[in-house]
């Protein structure tokens, strides 16, 4: 008998939760405003940018703008976003990981941690056109350091110059760096020290405690975040067209979709359609591989 009402019970239960399943709900209104402005300033314009890239100056439909992607000079621009991206994920990811091991470490002053995470938080933001100023009037030609090294004797230019790949690449670094850090500080705050009480328990010293333990987990959030980097520096238009006035000396992606579009002379919308539907395309895998990674460091933080 008690076993029969407790049965009628779970089912009387059972019901009504289905019951309620089919409620409508009104949470989802909490977000409708962040749906709306993904979908005005993203999703729209990347549906824009796909038609009108496969559109001819009178709108009439035509292949020829993606076919147009093949040309040397844009096949070379891309290569040349792509490497300075690879080259500045890279060495910000490795950089801006050591120095967030350096102020995450146990003994490190609680406000050394939080100047370097405060100015990590400005400078990651700090980009565009006052950052190609900021290093013209630093390492341009007549900057304030490089009269500093002529004074002793030591020539930057022609050797080096702030308007070359490197220079650009330089450039890149400061906002890449700090981004590093701002998005490895989580995820070190994150190893827990019984993993490393358990290894040293074992006998394994801090090089077999990071190289069998530290680094493993660590490296979905590490390559998530250099991928993140990557995007970050393939998207940058603002910081090269200053720091080089848009020139033949750094054929950025960006600086080319620009040119298309605005120029007086040169002016063609659809292959400057064409070119963003192409980095849309490189994004969007970009987005893709990171959200990826990032499940993978999920999984070991919630064990």
């Amino acid at each position: 008998m008690v076993q029969a009402e407790q049965t009628e019970r779970t089912a009387r239960q059972a019901a009504g939760l289905t019951r309620r399943a089919w409620h409508p709900s009104w949470a989802w209104l909490g977000v409708l405003p962040f749906l709306v402005f993904i979908g005005a300033f993203l999703i729209w314009p990347a549906a824009e940018i796909m038609v009108l890239s496969f559109l001819d100056g009178r709108g009439q439909p035509t292949l020829q703008n993606v076919r147009d992607l093949g040309q040397p000079f844009i096949v070379t621009s891309y290569l040349y976003t792509i490497q300075l991206s690879l080259v500045t994920a890279l060495l910000g990811g490795l950089v801006g990981f050591l120095l967030a091991y350096a102020v995450t470490a146990a003994g490190m002053p609680r406000w050394v941690r939080a100047a370097v995470l405060s100015f990590a938080g400005v400078a990651s933001n700090f980009a565009g056109i006052p950052l190609a100023f900021a290093f013209i009037a630093t390492l341009g030609q007549l900057g304030l350091v490089t009269q500093a090294l002529r004074q002793i004797g030591i020539s930057l230019y022609p050797s080096f110059s702030l308007y070359s790949f490197w220079g650009l690449a330089l450039t890149y670094l400061y906002f890449q760096i700090p981004l590093m850090v701002l998005m490895m500080a989580p995820a070190l705050d994150g190893l827990r020290h019984e993993w490393r009480e358990a290894a040293e328990s074992l006998g394994a010293s801090p090089w077999q405690y990071w190289r069998r333990v530290g680094l493993p987990i660590l490296l979905p959030s590490l390559l998530g975040t250099m991928v993140l980097l990557f995007g970050n520096a393939f998207g940058a238009h603002a910081t090269a067209f200053a720091l080089t006035g848009g020139g033949s000396q750094a054929s950025v992606v960006t600086i080319l979709i620009g040119a298309q579009l605005s120029s007086d002379a040169f002016a063609n919308p659809g292959m400057g359609n064409a070119l963003a539907l192409g980095m849309i395309v490189i994004m969007a895998v970009t987005i893709t591989l990171y959200t990826w990674l990032q499940r993978l460091a999920e999984r070991w933080l919630q064990r």
